[in-house]
Formats: C-alpha cells, structure tokens, sequence
C-alpha cells in the first residue's frame, strides 16, 4: 500500500464498516481517489459469452448495491463491474450492527440482508449511463418477505436486460432465510428455467450467471452443474460467502452470524471454482470469487479454471489502487512467461485444486 492508502485506511478504519463503506461510495462518486489504472495490455483481454473483458478482473456484487459508481470503479482498473445485490421492492436488510472486520484476518463477516433501494431507483441510474463503455453486470435478488421469490428473479431479467452486460442471479447470500434453498436441484431447475424463458421474453437477452455458495458437498455441486448445462446457463459465479470459520486469528468476532468473505475465504472457494469446472466441462465461462488480494491468489483462480476474477473485501484491506496494482502485475506475468493471452493459464492447475478437501 502507498503512503495515501494507508492514511485513507486509517481513515476509514475509524469508522465503523457501514458508515466506512457508506464513504468510500460517497468518495468514488465525487471522483476520489484519483487512481492511475494501468495501461490496457492485449494478453489480459478475455473474451466470453460474446463480451470482450479488458481485463478479468472485476468489482464483486454487494460493494455497488444500489449501481451508483459503476463508472468510477472501472476507472480504478477493473475490466468489469457487478453492482447489487438489487432486489424488485426496497429494503433495509437486517439490523444493525451487520458488518464486522476481522483485520487480524484481512476478513469480513455481513449479514446484511439484500439492502437496497430497490429495481426502479437502481434501473434509473443504469439507464442514464446508457452508451458508456465498460462492462457492467447486473446482480438480481428476491425479497425477503416475497410470497414467489422465482417472480422477483423474473422481475430483475424484465427489468435490467437492456442495461446489464449480464446478468447474475444470486440465491447464494446466506442472509435471507431460506435462499440458498434454492440451489436444491427442483427448485433451481424451476428458478432457471423461468429465469431463461424471462431473457427469451426481453428486448435484450444478456448472459446469465448463477452464483453459487462454497459451502457445497460434491453431491450438490453435481446437480447444479447438472443444471447449468441443461438449462444452458452462460456461467457460473465461484463463490459466495461462507458459514465456515475456520483457523480464525479473530476470535472475538469469530462467532457473529453472516457470511464470511476475504483471505480465509480463498482456499475454500477455490477448491469448489475447480470441482465445478471439471463438472461444467471447458465451455462454461466461470467467474471466481473469493480471498483475491494479489496478482498472485487472481492468477491462481485462473490456474484452478476461472474466465474472470472478481474481488471486494480484499480492496478494504489494500486500498483502491489494488485493482491496478493486480492488473500490473497480471501484465508483468504473462509478460516474464511470454504468454500469448491471460487464457493460456487457465485450468493449469484444476486437478490439484479439484483434489484439495472442501469440508
């Protein structure tokens, strides 16, 4: 981290994490802090689902609930961002306190609930940025309160497919009661076949992606992927946050409910990005998730079979100009090992990945 990083950390570490992240949201959309992204280099393009990434590394859902700063975060260095979780009704998500920092662990633990103001506040943002560049994706949700949760992915498709690059259908937050009971294989096989007749019935039909939890046992990963390639899902979105918490340093926190995410998180998830690439087979485009901090934990997502890259904890820890600095040194790598295109790397290392113990 830089001289200006730290101080800005330090700054913002003496608020507590919402009213911090509620900040750094404030910050990004009155055009600080001023990052110098790295130059765009050929070899990092990626290009999947018929969307041409700069780079594959994106901003995570849940930093952008409400698609405030899309913009401003590629302009940190991301090759794509995902704003939401963005649910059909307003809501205010759970009570607070809903987020703690481990720092001893560069970790979070949320529970905050899918707040946000909601699709019409959100879609009005998203259609007035409309022919900017930049891929920005879409992260749909349902309420928690909602008689038909399957509707409210239907709703989120209707509504933002002529604004989202793509679109990212999320039943993975374990915040919601029940929501990650949907990844059971007949209620998901319902989800997406409703999901994909939504996109067929929309002016635009963008990419769809599923997010999944790690916390998934070999069974269950296999009637996804099952599912995925039935009902021909564009990808799939490697990992939410974990229940887990193991080899925790912050044992004072350790015990608060929510979904873990950052360093802790990147041995898990990656273990499970690599399962389901071996299941999903070469063509289906993965995103990975989780513990990403360095050009080095982003390269070995790809190593284990992801497309793309997605981080957002590990920026609370680094700083803005993580982004950057990951992207430069992606380029210095594939530069040092003469590599074509960041492609090249991919599924190097899946079967060692996809051996590694998940529970």
């Amino acid at each position: 981290m830089s001289v200006l990083d730290r101080i800005g950390q330090k700054l913002l570490f003496s608020f507590d994490p919402e009213t911090a992240h509620g900040l750094s949201i404030a910050a990004l959309r009155c055009g600080l802090p001023a990052a110098s992204p790295p130059p765009r280099d050929a070899r990092l393009e990626v290009s999947v689902c018929g969307l041409d990434f700069p780079n594959p590394l994106g901003m995570a859902a849940g930093y952008d609930k409400n698609a405030e700063v899309p913009d401003a975060l590629l302009k940190l260095g991301f090759g794509f961002a995902e704003v939401g979780t963005i649910t059909p009704l307003p809501q205010p998500g759970n009570p607070r306190p809903r987020i703690f920092r481990l720092t001893a662990d560069e970790a979070v633990i949320n529970r905050l609930g899918f707040n946000n103001e909601g699709h019409a506040a959100a879609e009005r943002r998203l259609a007035a940025r409309k022919g900017r560049p930049g891929i920005v994706g879409v992260n749909i949700g349902a309420n928690k309160d909602s008689a038909d949760r399957i509707a409210d992915y239907e709703r989120g498709v209707a509504r933002f497919a002529a604004h989202a690059s793509y679109l990212t259908v999320n039943i993975s937050s374990p915040n919601t009661p029940g929501l990650r009971n949907m990844q059971a294989r007949e209620q998901l096989g319902e989800l997406l076949s409703r999901v994909v007749a939504a996109r067929a019935a929309a002016s635009v039909q963008p990419p769809i992606f599923l997010k999944i939890a790690p916390d998934l046992v070999e069974a269950e990963l296999e009637d996804i992927a099952a599912e995925v390639i039935e009902k021909k899902i564009d990808g799939v979105v490697v990992s939410n946050t974990t229940l887990a918490r193991v080899g925790l340093r912050s044992a004072s926190l350790a015990g608060e409910a929510g979904g873990l995410s950052g360093k802790p998180l990147f041995e898990r998830s990656t273990a499970v990005l690599a399962r389901m690439r071996k299941l999903l087979g070469p063509q289906v485009t993965i995103v990975g998730v989780g513990g990403v901090d360095s050009a080095e934990t982003a390269l070995e997502k790809i190593r284990a079979g992801a497309d793309l890259v997605q981080l957002y904890t590990g920026m609370i820890y680094a700083g803005p100009a993580l982004p950057g600095r990951i992207v430069a040194g992606m380029a210095r790598f594939v530069e040092r090992e003469r590599l074509g295109s960041i492609q090249d790397l991919r599924d190097s290392a899946c079967e060692r990945w996809a051996s590694k113990p998940i529970s």
